[in-house]
């Protein structure tokens, strides 16, 4: 899913994505979302970087920049081709030197336009903006895709940018929760999800806590070839309880990287997992459903309190009937007035 790229200038205006597309928006089976057998490139430095990737200088030329002339050069490059997986970058691990050319034996003209997210980059240089389809095809035959059909890549670039935005929006939620640490995440999850605000602002990239410094994205990484220990738990409930917890293994996972601050101004990297389902086709519309499983990984033992405080927040508030109660308010409250 998380296709980036970042442009050398701060976006001036944050514009959502278009929404789905109203037909033909399931991605075609060519699509690497739907082959969570593809491997995840490891995470090799790329040696050039051109305007349309995402700003990174790798340690050797940042040193070269400040060793006196008077030292011994660095040995020269290896007149050997690197490998494919040496022209990865670092920060999305996609290829940086794809250009906007028409590919060979292309059938149709895609558009070379990109759109901006709402996904704040973890420099403050703007936001990251998503692949045009022709990058997007080009980097789908680069990865040995050439079944794509070029007329669908379209749709695929929407549905892209459109699980993206739903994922930053639950990531959102999350921090709206913690970010200001586990005692404000504990009275915010005590009215279970219901005290969720996040579906009003799902795709308007604001942050309304003008308290503490927006969440960024720094990196990410696709891992599809790496079950979450979670999913691979409901994966074995369904194999035991196939009545309540059947359901198909996640098409692909994501590990988002984010910078929180804290009021004081403290930072720190907090880690994402990202599960990508899909669900059956809406019956009325007939369009695709996509469910995406977003949580803070447990790397320590914050996380870890973070993700039980929501869970058993929403559990208790509606085994003790908190709904209830809140309607009983409003009644009261109307009642008086």
């Amino acid at each position: 899913m998380g296709w980036f790229w970042a442009d050398t200038t701060p976006t001036a205006s944050r514009i959502p994505p278009h929404p789905m597309p109203s037909s033909d928006a399931s991605p075609p089976p060519g699509c690497p979302m739907h082959n969570p057998s593809n491997p995840s490139p490891p995470s090799t430095v790329s040696s050039t970087t051109p305007s349309s990737a995402c700003p990174y200088t790798p340690p050797d030329k940042t040193l070269s920049a400040i060793t006196p002339a008077t030292q011994t050069p660095p040995p020269p490059e290896s007149s050997q081709p690197r490998s494919t997986l040496s022209k990865l970058n670092p920060l999305n691990y996609m290829f940086s030197d794809l250009s906007q050319s028409r590919a060979p034996n292309q059938t149709t003209a895609l558009p070379t336009s990109r759109e901006a997210s709402t996904i704040p980059r973890g420099d403050g240089s703007g936001t990251w903006e998503y692949p045009s389809p022709q990058q997007m095809y080009n980097a789908m035959l680069r990865k040995g895709y050439t079944d794509t059909p070029s007329d669908a890549v379209e749709s695929m670039v929407a549905v892209h940018n459109f699980l993206n935005e739903g994922a930053w929006g639950e990531i959102i939620e999350w921090e709206r929760r913690f970010g200001r640490g586990l005692a404000h995440g504990w009275r915010a999850c005590a009215r279970g999800e219901d005290g969720s605000v996040h579906g009003a602002m799902l795709g308007t990239g604001e942050w309304e806590d003008k308290s503490v410094p927006e969440p960024r994205l720094v990196r990410f990484m696709g891992r599809p070839s790496e079950r979450t220990p979670k999913a691979s738990l409901i994966q074995a409930l369904g194999w035991a309880w196939p009545s309540r917890f059947a359901s198909e293994a996640p098409f692909d996972r994501h590990d988002w990287f984010v910078r929180r601050c804290d009021e004081e101004g403290r930072c720190r990297e907090v880690r994402y997992v990202i599960d990508y389902y899909e669900g059956a086709e809406d019956e009325e519309t007939g369009m695709p459903v996509f469910h995406l499983d977003v949580r803070p990984a447990v790397d320590g033992p914050t996380q870890a309190c973070e993700r039980l405080m929501r869970w058993g927040g929403d559990i208790w508030w509606r085994a003790s009937g908190g709904v209830t109660r809140e309607l009983q308010k409003a009644q009261e409250a109307k009642a008086k007035s």
